[in-house]
């Protein structure tokens, strides 16, 4: 049976909308628990789901998965909506692929972070240099080291070239936020940059000393404000809510 982390908002708050969170290689759902809490705190209703296996489950279960993840998020009136899906590394790549080839059963909106290049990086042997792959955050690389289920060097682990080849050639009309961190070794900043240009609703945000983990990396408070500007934008018809016409930095 699928299991779920759930996160609520503060009690008596009307739920803004319906978050999941889809895990990269070698994460657990308790990798996403600070990020999770941080998006319900603004009253968005949050679930992270299993990570996929992309050698064992086909993009069409996953996005069976997904629907089914969602739909059981329903109350009375529905699954709230937007509903918004987060995916990470692997789960960046699983999320986007479909996303052009199946318009009927698209949410909202979508938030890429950390999607692999196309062609593999050279990635670290040992788990202390897989952490620095990762992230610089000394409680983000606790949880990893501290969490029996993180599945070590995995981020050796090959994504199939067609589900890469599907997301950065997606189509996607819905709108897309791409995070990535500048200093992610497995990051392609140059096809990124393409793809987030050829969609039509489409937003690249690079966070500046942050590694592959950028939901988790040191920068984790200023990449969830991003994200929950997005998410208030998206709510707002992408018409941004502030507008900065002056400033000394």
């Amino acid at each position: 049976m699928t299991q779920y982390s759930d996160y609520f908002g503060p009690e008596g708050l009307r739920v803004r909308g319906t978050i999941l969170v889809v895990p990269g290689r070698g994460e657990t759902r308790a990798t996403y628990a600070r990020f999770g809490r941080r998006l319900a705190a603004d009253a968005y209703r949050v679930r992270v789901i299993d990570a996929p296996d992309l050698d064992t489950e086909d993009l069409t279960a996953l996005t069976a998965r997904l629907t089914a993840a969602a739909e059981d998020t329903a109350t009375e009136g529905g699954v709230v909506r937007p509903l918004v899906l987060i995916g990470a590394d692997s789960g960046a790549a699983a999320v986007a692929a479909p996303l052009g080839q199946a318009p009927d059963a698209q949410p909202d909106a979508v938030v890429l972070a950390g999607l692999p290049g196309q062609v593999p990086a050279v990635t670290a042997g040992t788990w202390d240099e897989e952490l620095d792959v990762r992230t610089s955050c000394p409680a983000h690389r606790g949880a990893l080291t501290e969490d029996p289920e993180v599945r070590r060097g995995s981020l050796d682990d090959a994504i199939p070239e067609a589900v890469l080849t599907a997301a950065y050639d997606s189509e996607a009309a819905v709108p897309t936020l791409f995070l990535v961190g500048d200093a992610d070794p497995l990051a392609d900043h140059e096809a990124l940059e393409h793809t987030a240009k050829s969609l039509p609703s489409a937003r690249l945000s690079v966070v500046h000393g942050a590694h592959h983990d950028v939901l988790n990396d040191l920068q984790h408070r200023s990449v969830a404000a991003e994200v929950v500007t997005f998410l208030e934008t998206l709510r707002n018809e992408l018409r941004p809510l502030i507008t900065v016409r002056s400033t000394a930095w």
